[in-house]
């Protein structure tokens, strides 16, 4: 019997020739000054391009929407440029790639912002968590985040258009396409989320208004470069960096629907089997219930991420839960990860002290299965 994970799928104008896509992971090994890609992220991508679609690691779309030391961004023609030869290695490879664009919000430093201010966020409330900073010794530390300042009204439209360019940009780079980050406790999730959004202004409140963001992010950038190349990341029931909801099945059942207005090429969901890097134990039982009525509403291509291996993938493409299956972990550490599933090949498994920042150990230097 042919294994779903290996049959082919449309996903917006592309033909995919399987159902195991490489999911976004920070690496932090931009290239500086100027969070540049070099060559070493470019081999990276390379020698994972027999993924369905890859989507690249998150990248900054301004430099407020910086959190995390090395990260690469999209916001200047140096950034645009380096790109280029990232999406040319991976399609002289066979593969696909969208580049995945994010704003960090609250979870961020002075260290990071413009003219050393204060991160952005739509509340000045506390942040539960840590970024990755760069210490006076040059070396990348976790410090922690400050209370961030509410965003002005009058600033959001700004940060709209940022996300229109950064797409822009991705296209110009040669992506094939963009995937809007909405999840992780970033700041689209932030707006989403009722605990984070305590604002009284036309984006805060009720579920329409704490959604306007996103939905206002998606109309620009799929204005921008066509909504069969726009993918949307979200995770309902996620608690990273403090996330919440009082009533999760509302807002991203109200979400969902409102997103099938465009017609994009996939919705990715992450799955709460992880909180950040670490295993989560404790996620909400309710999950289950709300992803099948996700399911239910979208119209469209859904990507699954978060804890998956073969077996537990094929599972869920079997039953309907998803229609691709987006490996992170095993990705890092198994170039070669399609055909390694599809032979039943062993695993390498992968080193966490090489997750962020660093040179090529842990980074090209995983092997092949020969």
């Amino acid at each position: 019997m042919t294994r779903r994970l290996f049959q082919p799928v449309e996903l917006g104008p592309y033909t995919l020739a399987h159902r195991v896509a490489m999911a976004p992971l920070t690496r932090s090994r931009a290239g500086q000054p100027g969070d540049v890609p070099n060559a070493m992220n470019a081999e990276y991508y390379r020698q994972r391009a027999s993924a369905a679609l890859i989507i690249t690691e998150a990248t900054q779309i301004s430099r407020q929407g910086q959190g995390y030391a090395w990260t690469p961004g999209i916001y200047s023609d140096e950034q645009v440029e380096a790109w280029r030869a990232v999406s040319s290695a991976v399609h002289g490879a066979g593969g696909l790639i969208f580049m995945q664009l994010w704003h960090v919000g609250r979870v961020s430093h002075p260290s990071f912002q413009p003219d050393a201010g204060l991160p952005v966020a739509p509340s000045a409330l506390p942040v539960p968590g840590k970024t990755f900073i760069v210490d006076e010794n040059g070396n990348g530390v976790w410090g922690d985040v400050p209370v961030p300042r509410a965003l002005e009204t009058a600033e959001i439209a700004a940060i709209v258009e940022d996300y229109r360019l950064a797409a822009r940009n991705a296209i110009r780079a040669g992506m094939d396409g963009v995937e809007i980050h909405a999840g992780n406790g970033y700041l689209l999730d932030q707006f989403l989320n009722s605990n984070s959004n305590q604002r009284d202004d036309a984006y805060g409140g009720s579920v329409k208004n704490r959604a306007r963001l996103l939905l206002e992010v998606v109309a620009a950038v799929a204005d921008e470069v066509g909504a069969e190349r726009v993918g949307v990341r979200l995770t309902p029931m996620g608690r990273f960096m403090g996330m919440g909801d009082d009533t999760p099945e509302d807002t991203f059942g109200y979400l969902v629907d409102a997103l099938n207005r465009w017609n994009l090429a996939y919705l990715h969901l992450v799955e709460p089997a992880m909180v950040g890097t670490v295993k989560d134990e404790n996620f909400d039982p309710r999950w289950d219930a709300i992803i099948a009525q996700l399911r239910g509403i979208w119209k469209g291509v859904l990507i699954l991420a978060g804890g998956y291996d073969a077996e537990s993938a094929e599972q869920a493409l079997r039953s309907g839960r998803a229609d691709i299956i987006a490996f992170g972990r095993p990705f890092l550490a198994n170039p070669d990860l399609p055909r390694r599933i599809r032979e039943h090949l062993s695993l390498n498994t992968p080193d966490p002290s090489s997750f962020f920042g660093g040179d090529e150990r842990g980074y090209i230097d995983y092997p092949v299965h020969v």
